[in-house]
């Protein structure tokens, strides 16, 4: 029995997005859209600048650990070894 996979075909010479003129204009325009909306904003984001600080502290130890596991010791990698 032969099935035909072409749907799941990927070309490997693909561009990504931010190197086409759409996906460009789109980074210009959200950069310009941020750099304003923190240069207006700038003296209501000081005061919380501590708070983010201390809320994006969890935040990476969350998703740093994604990668390779958590603190419990990579027991199931050394039994898959034995």
């Amino acid at each position: 029995m032969e099935h035909s996979h072409d749907h799941y075909y990927k070309p490997e010479q693909q561009v990504r997005w931010w190197k086409r003129p759409s996906g460009m204009a789109a980074i210009f325009f959200f950069g310009a859209a941020g750099y304003f909306l923190v240069t207006e904003h700038w003296a209501h984001i000081v005061p919380f600048l501590p708070w983010l600080i201390i809320i994006l502290c969890p935040l990476i130890h969350l998703f740093h650990h994604g990668a390779h596991g958590s603190h419990g010791g990579h027991s199931s990698r050394d039994e898959e070894e034995k």
